[in-house]
């Protein structure tokens, strides 16, 4: 096991005990988002309630002793697509509109390019400004959906506007170091980017559909780590950036498996964020090998699953942390849940008590680890 004397606390993100960001809706919400739905309340009634309910889950997070705090996407219905259909030159789709519209879904919708992209007036940087404001002298934490997944989202569902990947990839660029850009100014000091594209190329059978569709996911690796690079280039130095790693989330469920390693050289090598959330919860996400590339970035190693009620063992996840640690040095690692609690507004399968249950264990576990 471990010594406490091993590891040493952070004072600056991500944190020895971290969160990933999203959190179950509360009934309160579910019931305004229901009556909105039925026309029953105005969007200015709704987002006052939304600030309500973000009010309360800010407090039961400063209440356990969180250092980064999130709004847990109260405001969102899905994860991604609420970020990608602000950006200007996005519309929603039905999944039978688009390519690929055959492909297991739990939800049928999407989005699609539909004219020339910009970050424009996008209302989730006035979003975080209120988070801001409500979170006090506590360190508000925003996530955002990868530069990379937008690109992987819409090239499935293509576009008639980009004549070529290059000019894509471009204005994707631009939109993102504006995001950034709106973000710092807006006071953001810690922002995530949340990638399913990761867990997709580290799938086998992923890997195999996209080379039957003439697609080389050793060189999409590439393509992606540089559109991640060349988007947060621009980024000051008193601002950190993340990106998580998930393999699907949505009501407890998964959608690819696989071991990091078929991306881990390009990924962990070559990637310029300052930390990586990854996922390893259970053996879909392999061993710790692949950590070996890592290079000085931190490392946020989701040892506590969210897709199921039922607390693990401190002992244990502390016997993985020591493992882990023959990989990375232990005060570049970190602790946190394997993913947020809702991907999108559903939630999954456990109950708030549960999840903050979970968050306990996490703070405890951590405490015994970094001192």
């Amino acid at each position: 096991m471990i010594s406490p004397v091993i590891g040493s606390k952070r004072n600056t993100p991500p944190f020895r005990y971290d969160i990933v960001g999203s959190f179950l809706r509360t009934e309160e919400l579910k019931s305004a988002r229901n009556h909105r739905l039925q026309g029953e309340i105005t969007d200015g009634q709704l987002h006052e309630i939304e600030n309500t309910e973000i009010f309360k889950l800010l407090e039961q997070q400063k209440s356990l002793g969180l250092k980064a705090v999130t709004d847990g996407e109260f405001r969102r219905s899905w994860w991604h697509l609420d970020f990608f259909l602000g950006i200007t030159g996005t519309q929603k789709i039905s999944l039978d509109q688009g390519r690929g519209a055959k492909e297991t879904v739990q939800r049928a919708e999407s989005f699609r390019i539909v004219d020339k992209i910009s970050f424009g007036d996008h209302p989730m940087v006035g979003e975080f400004i209120e988070l801001q404001q409500m979170a006090g002298d506590t360190l508000a934490k925003m996530t955002i959906p990868s530069p990379a997944l937008f690109h992987f989202v819409q090239d499935y569902n293509g576009n008639e506007i980009y004549p070529d990947r290059e000019t894509l990839y471009r204005d994707i660029i631009l939109v993102y170091q504006q995001a950034i850009r709106a973000l710092y100014e807006a006071g953001c000091r810690y922002l995530q980017l949340d990638d399913t594209t990761w867990g997709t190329l580290c799938s086998g059978r992923h890997r195999a559909h996209l080379r039957s569709r003439g697609i080389d996911p050793d060189q999409l690796a590439k393509d992606y780590v540089r559109l991640i690079n060349e988007s947060i280039s621009g980024r000051p130095e008193d601002m950190t950036i993340a990106l998580h790693v998930c393999r699907g989330n949505f009501r407890s469920t998964w959608f690819a498996a696989g071991g990091y390693e078929p991306v881990a050289e390009t990924l962990f090598g070559l990637a310029k964020v300052d930390a990586f959330f990854l996922e390893y919860d259970n053996e879909r996400s392999g061993d710790f090998t692949p950590l070996r590339f890592i290079q000085g970035q931190q490392v946020v190693l989701g040892l506590v699953t969210t897709k199921h009620g039922g607390l693990e063992s401190s002992e244990q996840i502390i016997a993985r942390i020591e493992e882990a640690a023959q990989m990375v040095p232990i005060d570049q690692l970190c602790l946190s849940a394997q993913c947020g609690f809702a991907s999108t507004e559903e939630g999954n399968m456990l109950t708030e008590e549960e999840q903050w249950d979970k968050l306990r264990l996490i703070i405890e576990t951590a405490n015994k680890v970094w001192l």
